[in-house]
């Protein structure tokens, strides 16, 4: 029964450790994504703030895109969603898997 409850928090702790409100997150207008904005959506989502569909929704998001930034904080910390370093982190995650 528990599950079915909509229950959410009021604030996650964001990748820089500051608090993260619904408010504080980057506006549903970003079109420009840089990596601190990427990881707080990413950690409202994980945090429970909100839910990938609605992330999606919001940010105007493709699921593919959203599950990419998830990957890469995943694998590489913030560091991995520089858009100029993901080739570097994907051959460096390739290299790993294989030894």
């Amino acid at each position: 029964m528990i599950e079915n409850q909509n229950i959410r928090p009021a604030m996650v702790i964001g990748p820089l450790g500051e608090p993260l409100t619904l408010d504080s997150l980057p506006p549903p207008s970003t079109t420009r994504w840089v990596v601190r904005r990427k990881a707080e959506v990413v950690a409202a989502v994980n945090g429970g703030l909100l839910t990938i569909e609605e992330a999606c929704e919001r940010y105007n998001l493709t699921l593919e895109e959203f599950a990419s930034w998830q990957r890469a904080v995943d694998r590489s910390g913030m560091q991995g969603l520089r858009v100029t370093r993901i080739q570097h982190y994907r051959d460096l995650y390739e290299r790993q898997l294989k030894y």
